[in-house]
């Protein structure tokens, strides 16, 4: 196994904190219904993504990176992105 580069972790684990949050708002937009949205974070979520399986096929040991930044990605979005009840959905802009 090749040592692990930290810039190439961390950029990894940014890249699915950025997924997972992606994801959230790609959810959010399918919810509501909003076809342009949810189309526009479904491309920017498998842009996110290709980046951090690209790089962690070169070595196993960034898996865990991809999962502890996925965990807080989506953790992150659920909470800085809430809206009150009844609000509508992250991610569903008008279309």
């Amino acid at each position: 196994m090749a040592a692990i580069d930290p810039l190439t972790a961390g950029a990894v684990f940014v890249a699915t904190a950025a997924t997972d949050a992606v994801y959230v708002m790609f959810t959010s937009a399918v919810v509501a219904r909003k076809r342009v949205p949810a189309a526009t974070w479904s491309a920017i979520w498998y842009l996110l993504s290709s980046y951090a399986v690209i790089s962690y096929t070169e070595n196993a040991f960034y898996v865990a990176f991809a999962a502890t930044g996925s965990w807080v990605g989506a953790y992150a979005s659920l909470t800085f992105l809430h809206r009150p009840p009844g609000g509508p959905p992250v991610g569903a802009a008008p279309e």
